[in-house]
């Protein structure tokens, strides 16, 4: 089997729980960027990560998985700014679900990661008062995904491979 791990990143945190991912699935397997990539042809599967922007999915992945995800097996993993269980989350996690519609979705990971600096200094200087609040909390958003986290990322991408 012939897997894929691409993803978009923001502050680099993205792109760490690609390598969880990346290192948690044996066989022939390739990491790239999602920018590096020009189909999906030739994967058996494919992990797509990106994160939560502007509650729904970054536009990087969304595009993508609506241009190059048709019928294609796709698992995907998503950062955000906001714990798990955090009322919301989940509007916003459907959003990305929508944005695999045409996709063969085989698995859904999500964890926290960490509101970059100039977003939350964007947010700050909102007129809106729940805007301006997300950006307080960066500072709750610093170091994550935690280990925890990544661990969740690698039984996520261990399942995922075991299912198919």
């Amino acid at each position: 089997m012939k897997v894929l791990v691409a993803y978009f990143s923001q502050t680099g945190k993205t792109k760490s729980v690609a390598e969880a991912i990346f290192e948690s699935i044996d066989g022939e397997k390739e990491l790239k960027k999602l920018d590096e990539v020009d189909s999906l042809e030739g994967y058996d599967l494919s992990f797509i990560g990106f994160p939560i922007i502007a509650f729904g999915p970054a536009k990087e992945g969304k595009e993508f998985l609506e241009q190059k995800a048709a019928g294609k097996k796709v698992a995907l993993f998503i950062t955000h700014a906001a714990p798990e269980d955090q009322e919301g989350v989940e509007a916003w996690l459907d959003k990305c679900r929508e944005a695999a519609s045409s996709a063969e979705l085989v698995g859904f990971f999500h964890c926290q990661g960490e509101l970059s600096e100039a977003i939350a200094n964007a947010l700050l200087k909102s007129d809106n008062p729940m805007m301006r609040s997300f950006g307080e909390r960066r500072s709750e958003t610093i170091g994550q995904p935690d280990e925890t986290r990544l661990q969740r990322a690698r039984e996520f991408a261990r399942e995922v491979m075991d299912k198919l």
